[in-house]
């Protein structure tokens, strides 16, 4: 086992130095987070189609999902934007009563990242050329080498027939039929991991609730108008477990896993190494039911311990309708902690993994319920806005059932998103209200997918909306210290490092922990690279890096506020 003597050859050094410029550093301003929305302005031009008639189909309400990953390898970070469509074809003259706008193509989405030195953002639409062509009822995205090519491929789930799309340097072939991985239920959330460590991404994919036009129930609001079901008016499914089999094959494994004993309508999920045992678990959240946590058991098989671990209730003791979920450290212990997002009036549940006291669930104490209570939340992730090495929080939100009379609107499930601030240890804040006038939009907000757009080393945030355009947050805030966006190269069996977890020692400050995760928050594929903001310290940092198989290697982090490429070239087996 070797790394290069330095984190970055030279030539990547030189690509960076000319994407950024004075180290990404902005102008000071005032303290905290500042996002605008720049997607139209930028050529990320995108519109929701739910395919509503007037029946209230369940699906049309979920959707919809988006990625953010470098298809091209360039450096940047491209968009995937996944399309929905009618759950059962209009008759002829029926009407349709959000349709598509008509400078808009239907069918999902890709846009490439036109990043130029000078630090312009645009986009352009390169779906037909790349071969993307998923069309159908989509909901989520979930990227990952399945080949260890070194290219990042595409999975989109689907009320209907999921799809996989095999990345060959830049351009897409469908692979559905031939791959095994392959399912014709309602799927949701997906995201690829090493659950075997054998070297080869599997796929694990949510399934949520047995709907079909024939079994639609006809449902009403509390003030007795037509409206959309919740999930216990279908039953449940179990998720699907794929174990990668190499050369684009993948296996059905879910009832050798155990992942089949016990059903729930699943929307969020997170892979990661919950108990620091090196070997990936998982999070689901299920909606109305108690959320799982399965366990690896590291021979294939999985436990259902969300109970005995006190993460599948609220303290209240009892089910919420768990949407979407994210895991990271947020108190510097270097131990994973979850926030699951739910219901208006449920708020969102932040389960911290203690030592002597196990999982607590801190949703009231750390200002993180009282926050939430009053929205739906669905996608949420962690990012560190300021660079201070606090992490803060945002939760996309939008209502699924009528809550308030809205007089004179067409689509009455609007909300706005949330920005929290971390102001102490396991204490937050809502300062939305400064975060920027896109705070103060109400729209039916889905996913929310977390990356570094512009390579400058502020953590920003791709937006969908259900019947609505996508946003694009650029991370404007002007007091941002200094940082590291860390590509992990594991080696030829894992060229996007997925697994890995890293940890950043500065002298006489706690350490901070990240890991190498994609599939998080809720229909969503995040960026691969790791974040870290390091503060004002201008004192050396060194980088612990904890390989997937167990190995570790620390090494000195160098210059700061730039793009670090750790490969390792070799590695026992």
């Amino acid at each position: 086992m070797c790394f290069r003597q330095s984190l970055l050859a030279l030539a990547f050094f030189s690509l960076v130095a000319a994407l950024i410029s004075s180290c990404g550093r902005p102008a000071k301003q005032e303290d905290g987070a500042v996002f605008e929305d720049v997607a139209e302005a930028s050529g990320l031009r995108f519109h929701h189609f739910n395919g509503a008639l007037g029946g209230y189909y369940m699906p049309e309400i979920v959707g919809a999902g988006a990625a953010l990953f470098d298809y091209d390898n360039d450096g940047d970070l491209d968009v995937v934007l996944v399309q929905g469509d009618f759950i059962v074809p209009p008759k002829p003259g029926e009407t349709i009563l959000f349709p598509l706008p008509a400078d808009q193509q239907p069918g999902s989405r890709l846009f490439r990242n036109e990043l130029v030195p000078a630090g312009k953002l645009a986009f352009v639409d390169v779906t037909e050329a790349s071969g993307l062509n998923h069309t159908g009822v989509g909901m989520g995205v979930a990227t990952g080498d399945i080949d260890n090519d070194g290219d990042l491929d595409l999975y989109v789930t689907a009320y209907g027939p999921n799809r996989l799309y095999r990345n060959d340097g830049g351009r897409f072939t469908d692979i559905s039929k031939t791959s095994g991985a392959g399912d014709d239920r309602w799927s949701t959330s997906a995201t690829f991991f090493d659950y075997d460590r054998d070297g080869w991404i599997d796929l694990f994919v949510t399934t949520y609730v047995d709907f079909s036009p024939a079994r639609h129930q006809n449902c009403r609001s509390q003030a007795g108008e037509k409206d959309y079901c919740g999930p216990k008016s279908y039953n449940g499914q179990t998720g699907s477990l794929f174990r990668n089999l190499g050369r684009g094959q993948f296996q059905d494994v879910s009832r050798h896993a155990g992942l089949n004993a016990i059903p729930g309508p699943g929307l969020g999920v997170a892979a990661m190494d919950f108990d620091g045992d090196g070997w990936q678990d998982m999070y689901v959240a299920n909606d109305g039911e108690p959320n799982h946590l399965w366990m690896n058991q590291r021979n294939g098989r999985f436990v259902e311990s969300g109970l005995s671990m006190g993460m599948a209730l609220a303290d209240s003791g009892t089910p919420r309708a768990g949407m979407g979920v994210a895991s990271a450290d947020v108190d510097h212990d270097g131990r994973l902690d979850v926030i699951v997002t739910n219901l208006t009036n449920e708020g969102a549940t932040l389960f911290v993994n203690g030592d002597r006291n196990g999982v607590m669930d801190v949703s009231d104490p750390s200002g993180v319920n009282v926050a939430t209570n009053g929205f739906t939340g669905f996608g949420v992730g962690w990012l560190d806005s300021t660079n201070s090495g606090k992490l803060d929080l945002f939760i996309a939100n939008g209502a699924v059932r009528l809550e308030r009379p809205a007089p004179g609107s067409a689509y009455p499930y609007g909300q706005r998103n949330q920005f929290l601030r971390q102001v102490a240890t396991r204490k937050w804040v809502d300062a939305s209200a400064a975060a920027g006038a896109v705070f103060r939009l109400e729209e039916v907000s889905r996913a929310a997918v977390f990356g570094d757009i512009d390579n400058d080393g502020g953590v920003d945030i791709l937006v969908t909306n259900n019947n609505g355009p996508v946003r694009l947050l650029m991370n404007r805030t002007g007091k941002r210290t200094n940082w590291l966006l860390v590509r992990v190269d594991a080696g030829p069996e894992n060229r996007f490092g997925d697994g890995t977890r890293l940890e950043f020692r500065r002298a006489g400050q706690p350490a901070i922990w990240r890991s190498v995760q994609r599939g998080y928050s809720y229909l969503a594929a995040n960026d691969p690279r790791v974040h870290v903001g390091l503060g004002d310290s201008a004192g050396a940092v060194t980088i612990v890096v904890h390989w997937p198989d167990g190995a570790s290697e620390s090494l000195p982090a160098g210059p700061l506020n730039r793009i670090l490429d750790i490969k390792r070239i070799a590695h026992p087996r």
